[in-house]
């Protein structure tokens, strides 16, 4: 069945075609293993004159999870891989393009743990369960034995309707009798990664699989590499112990890490000053609400507050009017007033006790606290008072709002409307009546920059908030770094460096403690809403200067294809601090000096890559290593010592586990192919996996394994809208293959967009392309089926410039694949080669194409975009051009000769000509319909003269003179002031022509540069070049004469039907046209 919000096709003839032939080319490829490659041994050649004799490529992305099959966007990221893949092979490297299977961290055991609790609840196949009448019944399971594995998509709940896990497991098409096994979750590890195959050999991916794993500690090899990792860490202090903020999911009872989370990836703790506001004297709502509860205890509102240095001058403090607030027990003496979501932070951050525990005594509106007395921490007013604003968020910091309004335009305008309108606002008007108290001074701004930048931005009111949330940022950064204290203990003192001793201060006489939250909501793949909590746990340290200057050094030599995925790493690497990097919870490997943690999912796969290079030998393509590989070593034979010896040139150990020479030639392989040459990614992993891999990189490895690359894209959407299986907006990799089938699909792919913006897989775009690439292999074997017929002998004119045009769009072609521009090399080695080919067949049409150049237009055709397209390349390559050996294993065409551009330009000059003819007699079939009556009827037999000019009017080339003396070459830019003198000097300046023609001169100058610009001869004759197309505007055209004039033979015709006004509006490269009835 298809989803409704994707299309569905009429007629599959073709593409079911298409689909036959990529069968078999995949079936061929895997029998004659093109995809299977291994590091050359020759004598004593080292790593580095291996790879100069043998050119390596090594590319690689991020292994997916293995939670259900692969979905197109998935596809999309891997599909650069893929494409480079197959252009690096045709350079003649040997490439490595392998693939993993991640299975650590959370999501399997909390989906087989829900199973579990399912199959309690109704039975081993859920045949207890009864549907409510307001829960939607789950999708109805495959009848047989069978699973549609093109229907398996990510297990996530959030992306469904269904209540349950095995609803869940029905809808991506288990069936309900194989659902149980997934109670167990190594069962997942072994169901799941055979699809994924499947699913990349359908695309036809050129794929290693002799080299693919699944990672925690099911798999013995590769959790005996994640040992050695993290003891090298530990060893060197990179991991540590100790107390600090993590995101925590109090329902899983352990860190909650970006892959554990369905919601709020990429967020982490945010630090604030907890302030301290006793309670003096409540209001009488508050006290007439509260009564004799709090049974005498100490109350204290508490906000959250990023500038503590300003707390010298708050005037007030709000709340929310209608938020909930509770009181929460501290301790056997105090009490807090916040909002329960912060109280919860707190409780697990030992603010509060007994640790992680939320104890509530009463709750109370916001409107009902509003002119309670309190005191204020360190301020010129020692009290002030509780006052409403509506802007005020319960979910962030703590529903309470310390007020400074020198500073804070927020502040500043809410006080300015309470003063102004008191009875609107329900207060009396002595609680507002604080004047605003400086703070800091700025030299932009003075000592009342929130009253400077309201006036600034013309800033009416609290309802402002766009103009209030622009003037806030001002308002910090330049208070921040340009402000100096004008008040209190460290008057004098820069604001960057008064902060911190504020904060202490504070601290220290017990008026406010430090407190942390998300940055933003955070659900647990549990569904749990997480907090931050204060806690004893190994974690990187990560943002360490040391450790972070060469992870910088890393990325300033790295190729990141991008300079908004540069910016990415250089944004992350400026905030990116200590990283938990333990858990109780899930899948994975142990910690070696601690079992009772295991390795969490973002830091066991960080340099698995390099694992690649020596997996085959190892596990022998089986992914879980239950058996050993073609080396014959066991599990524990890979001690810390032998991969200190394979990976970063340690000492051999004495005793040896395994014989040297086996370790011998996994150290080969992996000096060969490491480091990878790119890494290609989601940008959303910029702030974790990539970040942690190229700190990672620098920690483990000698420079020289450092990353080469790595590429960053958007997300994919499907048909210009977010993939969602709530909508039906969704197409897994089979889903996509099976509908459109793998060429069709991979040019769809490739068309999406290369850069890091999001890009859109198009159906209509995808199914258009059924219709080309059947169109292609019918017309090439047609081609060469009746090539006896086509024309032989010596080439003509159009001939060589079709031959340079092709050789153009090799190079063009070439330049992006270089980069990884995938969809410019689709534009040019596919679509313009096409229109190329079509405006050759049309321009020869009187003679015929010429046997040579079109089959080297059809053998280039194949090769270029054979890394995109490759099955279809296949089929030109071996069945139409009737090669013994497959295209896979086909060189690059460069062009034996460079591209001679001065035909190229003169084919480009006859296209322009065309044009230009048939937009000139449009014109005049126009002006006929419109006045009735013209000279010229284009409807009737006709002829065309065409006016060459060898020399630029008189006019032109004094008024390029007079510009190219007023050039500067080196600022690039002319003087205006010097043109108009000049052109006043030599009569020119009245001349209505000549000042647009000095534009379109600056125009030209800036886009080719002055020494371009100034020289506006043509590298070729005009006249013999026109000759050549005469015959096709006789044939195509329908003009029964057509011939060449040169300018200066016109004029001396004494022929009245030789029109000079005509004559002489033509130029150098713009030919005029004099059409006539014959």
């Amino acid at each position: 069945m298809t989803d409704s919000a994707t299309i569905e096709l009429a007629q599959t003839g073709k593409r079911d075609y298409l689909k036959s032939l990529e069968k078999k080319y995949q079936d061929r490829w895997v029998e004659e293993k093109l995809f299977e490659v291994d590091a050359p041994r020759e004598g004593d050649l080292t790593a580095e004159q291996l790879r100069e004799k043998h050119p390596k490529w090594f590319g690689n992305f991020p292994y997916p999870y293995m939670n259900g099959s692969l979905h197109l966007g998935h596809a999309f990221t891997i599909s650069k891989i893929e494409f480079a893949a197959g252009y690096e092979r045709m350079l003649g490297k040997r490439t490595l393009f392998p693939h993993g299977f991640h299975c650590t961290g959370m999501p399997i055991k909390a989906a087989s743990d829900k199973i579990v609790r399912e199959i309690e609840m109704f039975g081993p196949d859920f045949e207890r369960y009864e549907p409510d009448a307001d829960v939607p019944d789950a999708e109805a399971a495959p009848k047989s034995g069978a699973v549609d594995k093109a229907k398996k998509g990510k297990v996530a709940a959030k992306a469904t309707k269904h209540t349950y896990q095995f609803q869940i497991m029905e809808s991506i098409g288990v069936p309900r009798a194989e659902i149980k096994k997934f109670a167990d979750p190594q069962y997942w590890l072994h169901y799941f990664p055979p699809i994924a195959k499947e699913d990349h050999k359908a695309l036809g991916t050129r794929i290693d699989w002799r080299r693919s794993f699944v990672t925690t500690d099911a798999n013995p090899y590769y959790d005996s590499f994640v040992r050695w990792q993290v003891n090298k860490l530990h060893q060197q202090q990179r991991i540590k112990f100790g107390e600090r903020y993590t995101i925590y999911s109090p329902k899983d009872g352990q860190p909650c890490m970006d892959h554990d989370r369905s919601d709020g990836e990429a967020l982490g703790p945010q630090e604030y000053t907890g302030v301290k506001m006793e309670v003096v004297q409540w209001s009488k709502t508050a006290q007439d609400a509260i009564g004799d509860k709090l049974n005498g205890k100490r109350v204290f509102l508490v906000a959250a507050t990023l500038r503590p240095e300003t707390m010298y001058g708050q005037t007030n403090c709000f709340v929310g009017p209608a938020l909930k607030y509770g009181f929460f027990t501290v301790n056997d003496t105090d009490v807090y007033l916040c909002t329960y979501r912060a109280a919860r932070n707190m409780a697990f951050q030992g603010i509060s006790s007994p640790r992680g525990e939320v104890s509530q005594i009463t709750e109370i509106e916001g409107s009902q606290i509003i002119g309670t007395k309190i005191k204020a921490p360190f301020a010129v007013y020692p009290e002030v008072y509780v006052l409403p604003m509506d802007n005020v968020l319960a979910t962030k910091g703590t529903g309470v709002v310390t007020s400074v309004p020198s500073d804070s335009p927020d502040d500043w305008a809410t006080l300015a409307d309470l003063k102004k309108k008191p009875e609107f606002y329900g207060i009396d008007p002595a609680w507002a009546a604080f004047d605003p108290v400086p703070v800091l001074s700025t030299p932009a701004y003075g000592d009342m920059t929130a009253a400077a930048l309201v006036k600034q931005l013309k800033i009416q009111s609290q309802k402002d908030v766009k103009q209030l949330a622009e003037a806030k940022e001002i308002a910090y950064k330049e208070g921040f770094y340009s402000g100096t204290m004008v008040v209190g203990e460290f008057k004098g003192v820069s604001v960057q460096d008064a902060k911190p001793k504020v904060r202490e201060a504070m601290i220290k006489a017990g008026l406010a403690f430090a407190y942390a939250e998300p940055e933003g909501m955070i659900i647990s793949r549990s569904n749990d809403e997480c907090v931050v909590a204060l806690m004893d746990q190994w974690y990187l340290d990560y943002g360490e200067a040391g450790w972070r200057a060469q992870a910088e050094k890393l990325l300033a030599k790295m190729d990141t294809f991008g300079e908004e995925t540069r910016n990415g790493f250089e944004a992350v690497l400026r905030w990116l601090n200590q990283w938990a990097c333990a858990r109780t919870y899930g899948l994975g490997s142990k910690v070696p000096w601690d079992p009772t943690f295991m390795v969490e999912s973002l830091s066991d796969s960080t340099i698995y890559m390099a694992y690649y290079t020596v997996a085959y030998h190892l596990q022998g393509g089986i992914v879980d290593g239950s058996k050993p590989g073609p080396l014959g070593i066991t599990p524990d034979q890979m001690t810390d010592e032998v991969w200190e010896y394979i990976f970063v040139d340690g000492p051999w150990p004495n005793p040896a586990p395994l014989p040297k020479e086996k370790a011998d030639i996994m150290k080969h392989e992996f000096n060969y192919f490491y480091p990878f040459d790119v890494r290609s990614s989601g940008k959303d992993l910029i702030p974790n996996h990539l970040t942690f891999s190229v700190y990672n990189h620098t920690a483990i490895f000698p420079e020289k394994h450092w990353p080469a690359g790595m590429r960053t894209n958007g997300h994919l959407m499907l048909n210009g809208k977010k993939m969602s299986k709530n909508t039906g907006n969704f197409l897994t990799l089979r889903d996509g293959v099976k509908k459109f089938g793998a060429d069709a699909t991979r040019l769809a792919l490739a068309d999406a967009g290369d850069g890091i913006e999001d890009a859109n897989f198009d159906e209509m775009s995808a199914n258009a392309m059924i219709l080309r690439l059947h169109t292609l292999l019918e017309w090439c074997s047609e081609t060469i089926q009746s090539e006896a017929s086509l024309r032989s002998g010596e080439k003509q004119y159009h001939d060589r410039v079709f031959e340079e045009e092709i050789k153009e769009l090799i190079n063009t072609t070439q330049q992006h694949y270089e980069r990884m521009n995938f969809k410019d090399a689709v534009k040019y080695g596919f679509f313009e080669m096409q229109i190329a080919r079509d405006w050759y067949r049309e321009i020869t049409a009187d003679v015929g194409m010429h046997v040579d150049t079109i089959k080297y237009w059809i053998r280039t055709a194949a090769l270029i975009v054979q890394p995109i397209i490759p099955h279809t390349s296949e089929h030109i390559w071996s069945a139409i051009l009737n090669e013994p050996k497959s295209v896979q294993l086909a060189r690059w065409p460069k062009p034996e000769q460079p591209v001679d551009r001065t035909i190229l330009d003169s084919g480009v000059y006859i296209r322009t000509i065309v044009k230009s003819v048939r937009e000139s007699e449009g014109q005049l079939l126009k002006k006929l319909k419109n006045k009735g009556d013209a000279p010229y009827d284009p409807r009737k037999q006709k002829s065309i003269r065409i006016y060459v000019a060898t020399r630029f009017p008189e006019w032109q080339e004094k008024t390029v003179q007079v510009v190219k003396e007023s050039y500067d070459p080196k600022e690039g830019k002319v003087d205006d002031a010097k043109i108009r003198q000049a052109l006043s000097k030599i009569g020119l300046m009245k001349d209505k022509r000549v000042m647009p023609f000095v534009q379109s001169m600056k125009v030209r100058i800036t886009k080719f540069g002055g020494e371009t610009a100034f020289n506006r001869a043509l590298p070729f004759a005009e006249g013999p070049v026109l000759k050549e197309v005469l015959p096709y505007l006789k044939r195509n055209v329908g003009f029964v004469d057509a011939d060449v004039w040169t300018v200066e033979d016109a004029r001396a015709q004494t022929d009245a039907g030789f029109a000079k006004t005509i004559i002489d509006t033509a130029e150098p490269g713009a030919p005029a046209f004099q059409f006539r009835n014959v």
